[in-house]
């Protein structure tokens, strides 16, 4: 079925998360109708060019011989249109080529890029990962020669960390680079699992690696950053010989199979140092956490694309009798649990999109709003938000996708009616850029403890509010029954989390995460149905409908799943693999 970017969702969205008060605080030459012209034609782009190859991205893929990738049909000559259209560049700095806009109108329009095409988002995606990384720690060789190129899209970058033996734990690599007595360093090693890591739809490939130099201590402390270039870079910005790495293969993958993943040899490659020397880790992680938003983004547009086709063939589908009619057979849409699930999908879909994009306000908020105080405590609730929105939002997406399946019953399953692809595509999302067992870990390890939990506490209060407000309204006393114990659930598992740790805290961590993702949810939803309340327009009365069924089939549960946060570690330390393997 064609893809419709969801325009009008994605713009309401950012209107009652207080994206106008955004931009007329921190950006004077923004307008609504601006933004809205923005969005308009980003939808119109991903709808009309992007979404048209996801099938065939999907069936045919991307190819790679003779020590070079072939993009999937199609995909590199709208990659350069992506670029020309200036997609590439929306909230770079305009010192470097960039446009300057919110990172929230980044995050929106990256949303119908995922929903359109997933594998052709990625290679862009991780542009902004380069991007954001050589702005804040590029010599200024690398600021004057690759970052311009980057911001444009002339250029991609690929982030390069993984190694067979070591997986997540970094510290573990062994890729080396032995300095080459000019400045400069040679990599030689093995990575996989590289994403868009060589392709021919950009003159070159900026590669930003983790390494380790010849006298480096063991562990994390001894990884160092890397920029290799595909192409060795003149000084006065031109390409020279090819550089001295190349991709071995490309992964064979359950989905996402118009993006290469690909096994990359380095064999003396040309390098450069980024930032410091044993502070690669951290350095990567100004890459990691831009890439962690991303991907909460792609979770929200897969799952909107999935629902999207279930919702289509639930009303073109005809079987049974209707509830709500006398029509024989009738579409399966007119059956309540066909009706109950499409109506979950949208509202789950409509939390995470508000919950990623008021991650990326207050980031935004964390660089412009008008006192430190101010960006201190937006800072604080970015960084909160931040695993919530990667690892909640793209459990969505991999819930949506099989409910999306779950509509189509039979033919659900069968790859022709694409309804599988999406299950597929959105099974990635949960494990890479750390898996949703390390976000759960991060939130409670760092994130909810920094200040003893005060940007959490700060957020339960701002939510109570909220809820005062709902049970002001007629429409919506219901749902303020249910978010108000859904937020002292949350706030109750908060402070047992804070005053348990090791093993007792760890095992409760991704039921926090989840039930801290459901309450938020739930209560930018109820923000949405605040500000739709009183109207006769069917899709506004809709974002109260779908409040309410949230409220009553996810929010209702918050108590019961703030109960299993606080299990403890107890059974799961006296549980032995025999004991399972029976």
């Amino acid at each position: 079925m064609p893809f419709r970017a969801p325009v009008r969702d994605i713009a309401f969205a950012l209107r009652t998360l207080g994206h106008d008060d955004l931009i007329a605080r921190a950006f004077p030459d923004l307008d609504g109708a601006t933004v809205d012209a923005v969005l308009e034609a980003a939808g119109s782009f991903t709808s009309d060019v992007l979404a048209p190859l996801n099938r065939i991205g999907d069936l045919k893929g991307a190819s790679c011989a003779d020590g070079a990738v072939t993009a999937a049909p199609g995909f590199a000559q709208a990659y350069r249109a992506f670029a020309a259209g200036g997609w590439n560049s929306l909230s770079a700095d305009p010192a470097f080529g960039g446009q300057g806009l919110p990172k929230a109108m980044e995050l929106a329009v990256f949303e119908m890029t995922h929903a359109a095409n997933m594998a052709f988002a990625l290679c862009p995606m991780l542009t902004q990962g380069a991007v954001e990384a050589l702005t804040l720690l590029g010599t200024e060789r690398q600021k004057r020669l690759v970052l311009p190129r980057l911001v444009s899209g002339e250029w991609t970058g690929a982030m390069v960390l993984t190694e067979s033996q070591a997986g997540t734990d970094l510290g573990a690599l062994t890729t080396r680079a032995d300095p080459d007595g000019q400045g400069g360093y040679r990599l030689t090693g093995q990575k996989i699992f590289i994403t868009w890591g060589d392709h021919d739809a950009a003159d070159n490939i900026c590669h930003l690696v983790l390494a380790r130099t010849p006298d480096a201590p063991p562990g994390v402390k001894g990884v160092s950053l890397f920029l290799a270039s595909k192409y060795a870079l003149n000084d006065d910005g031109t390409l020279g010989a090819r550089n001295a790495f190349r991709p071995a293969s490309i992964e064979h993958k359950l989905g996402i199979h118009g993006s290469p993943t690909c096994v990359m040899l380095y064999e003396g490659a040309q390098a450069e140092l980024v930032g410091e020397l044993g502070q690669g880790v951290a350095h990567m992680f100004v890459m990691m956490n831009a890439a962690r938003v991303q991907v909460g983004v792609q979770g929200v547009g897969i799952a909107e694309r999935a629902f999207q086709q279930a919702l289509e063939y639930s009303q073109e589908r005809r079987q049974g009798r209707a509830a709500w009619s006398a029509d024989y057979p009738a579409a399966i849409y007119g059956h309540p649990d066909v009706r109950r699930t499409l109506m979950l999908m949208k509202a789950k879909t409509q939390a995470a999109r508000a919950i990623c994009l008021a991650t990326g306000i207050a980031a935004d908020l964390a660089h412009h709003a008008a006192t430190e105080d101010e960006r201190a405590q937006a800072r604080a609730r970015q960084e909160l938000l931040t695993p919530i929105a990667k690892a909640w939002s793209t459990d969505v997406g991999v819930e949506v996708a099989s409910l999306g399946v779950q509509v189509h019953g039979g033919m659900g399953f069968i790859e022709e009616t694409g309804a599988a692809q999406h299950y597929r595509d959105a099974r990635i999302a949960p494990i890479y850029e750390g898996t949703n067992g390390i976000q759960a870990m991060d939130l409670i390890g760092r994130k909810l403890r920094a200040a003893d939990g005060g940007a959490m506490r700060a957020l339960c209060a701002e939510m109570m509010g909220g809820a005062e407000d709902l049970a002001g309204s007629d429409d919506l006393q219901a749902m303020a029954l249910r978010l108000v114990p859904a937020i002292r659930a949350l706030g109750e598992a908060t402070d047992w989390i804070l005053a348990h740790g090791g093993a007792e805290s760890l095992s409760g961590a991704t039921a926090y995460l989840k039930l801290a993702g459901d309450v938020i949810g739930g209560w930018m939803l109820g923000r949405q149905a605040l500000a739709a309340a009183g109207s006769d327009d069917p899709w506004l009365k809709g974002k109260e409908a779908l409040a309410r069924v949230y409220a009553s089939q996810v929010l209702a549960q918050a108590p019961g799943l703030a109960e299993g946060v606080m299990a403890g570690a107890a059974d799961l330390e006296a549980t032995s693999a025999e004991a399972l393997a029976g």
